[in-house]
């Protein structure tokens, strides 16, 4: 290529030739701030309350996503599963309470990025280092430059952004509060009272039929539940944990407790199996001293005596169900435990 078919637009001008001299003479030289160019939301009013209410929908939108999480939380079930391309069957509380607190964090994100970038003053600010001390005058600049900067942000004038971020930070926290629903639902009454009932049957745990009085021999242990109780339901288990029983026959002539002996039926106890330590079931038996013993760490209950611990680590006796027989010569409940069963927070509680 010749030197006549070179454009003139090639050909280095005056300010590059000046800027290469001087980075000849001092590579490290400091090349300043390049010149400010206004956007066009500086120049134009119209432009920037555009972009004003771009910010605020984004703000509107999480606070909408926000209140959209919470209402999946409510409205969809825990075992509900729903089909979506490409995904397949997915839970549909997990995908709902996704979509929803990420497009409320995501807008709260987006909006505050496009308010920096479109309204908030873009102008590059060179200053000097300053020592670790803080002196009158300094504290006075920043100051002075904290209220520039919030004047150049617009939050006083532009109170439609102000009062729609506001709302968006605060109600993105109650995505979290309501997740501390999942914890489980409140024990209300629950803990102090089990299935047991005035009428309910005793069902022997491994015939599931009814207990009779002459189905319980002088000495034997056997483990009850209450009638319409059933291993297929969903809380079987929950329910079992405060409903089993411990029914022994003693010679009421061996019974030292008076109550016990008023709440038995012709020596026949019932007293719950749940240790009143930490909830470990009993099923340890010693027949000619009538002790029952928990495996777990051994603590000892004289069922001859109320049920009183004899040691060990448990805080209180087993609770007595007060039982009798029906007009069918079954053995039935007169009603619930007068106390809680289970471990020894109820002493504290």
């Amino acid at each position: 290529m010749s030197s006549q078919e070179i454009s003139e637009e090639s050909l280095p001008s005056e300010q590059d030739t000046a800027h290469g001299k001087a980075l000849a003479e001092n590579p490290f030289a400091d090349p300043g701030l390049p010149p400010h160019k206004p956007r066009v939301q500086d120049i134009d009013e119209r432009a920037a309350k555009r972009s004003e209410r771009t910010v605020a929908l984004l703000f509107t939108t999480s606070m909408l996503a926000t209140v959209a999480f919470i209402a999946s939380f409510v409205i969809f079930p825990v075992e509900k599963i729903v089909y979506v391309w490409p995904l397949g069957h997915v839970s549909a509380t997990n995908l709902s309470l996704g979509l929803t607190l990420g497009i409320a964090l995501f807008c709260i994100g987006a909006g505050a990025v496009h308010w920096a970038r479109t309204l908030m003053s873009d102008e590059e600010i060179a200053d000097d280092r300053h020592p670790i001390e803080a002196s009158p005058e300094l504290k006075a600049k920043i100051m002075a430059d904290f209220a520039q900067g919030a004047e150049e942000s617009g939050l006083g004038r532009r109170k439609l952004i102000r009062n729609t971020m506001f709302g968006a930070l605060a109600m993105v926290p109650l995505s979290g509060l309501v997740l501390l629903r999942e914890l489980g639902p409140l024990p209300e009454k629950k803990l102090f009272h089990t299935s047991w009932e005035k009428g309910k049957q005793l069902i022997n745990m491994n015939t599931m039929e009814p207990l009779r009085p002459e189905d319980v021999a002088v000495g034997s242990l056997t483990f009850a539940m209450p009638e319409g109780l059933s291993e297929e339901d969903h809380d079987f288990n929950t329910k079992i944990a405060k409903d089993a029983l411990m029914i022994v026959r003693i010679l009421p002539d061996d019974i030292k407790d008076k109550r016990e002996l008023e709440w038995s039926h012709d020596g026949i106890v019932a007293f719950s199996k749940i240790c009143t330590h930490v909830g470990c079931p009993i099923s340890l038996y010693e027949q000619q001293t009538h002790h029952v013993l928990c495996p777990c760490h051994q603590s000892t209950f004289d069922l001859s005596d109320g049920a009183r611990v004899i040691f060990g680590p448990a805080g209180h006796a087993l609770p007595q169900l007060r039982i009798g027989v029906n007009d069918k010569g079954n053995l039935e409940a007169l009603g619930d435990f007068e106390e809680p069963v289970g471990p020894a927070f109820w002493e504290r509680g």
